[in-house]
């Protein structure tokens, strides 16, 4: 079992930043790909970013790409997202997610976090 708990978040201006963390307990996550999926209010739940540490590599969704960068210490079983160039379509909430895998094109989690919520306003 992954326990994750997310920090971060809050409130940020169009065209600010914000930086969400993920802390990993339970087991080890070294081997797992880890991220972020968000979810806003009478929408489906959105893939945003993926990391493994295997490879080194890392994914975005669509609509994030260019703007926001994930990283992870595998030392700390953390992952984090740091978020620019923020938009007011980027509030949700932001679930951390490990155990990562793609198939047809979709990604899915075997663990979610709790969520930590994300609102672009002015």
């Amino acid at each position: 079992q992954v326990q994750l708990e997310e920090s971060g978040g809050g409130l940020a201006l169009p065209g600010g930043s914000l930086s969400l963390s993920c802390t990993a307990s339970g087991r080890s996550v070294r081997w797992s790909a880890m991220g972020w999926f968000r979810q806003s209010s009478g929408k489906e739940r959105e893939f945003v970013a993926a990391a493994s540490s295997v490879s080194s590599n890392t994914w975005y969704g669509d609509s994030v790409k260019g703007r926001f960068t994930i990283s992870r210490d595998d030392a700390k079983n953390t992952v984090h997202l740091q978020m620019n160039n923020l938009k007011p379509e980027d509030s949700a909430i932001y679930y951390c997610a490990a155990d990562m895998v793609i198939r047809s094109e979709l990604w899915t989690a075997d663990y979610l976090g709790q969520g930590t919520p994300v609102t672009v306003s002015a």
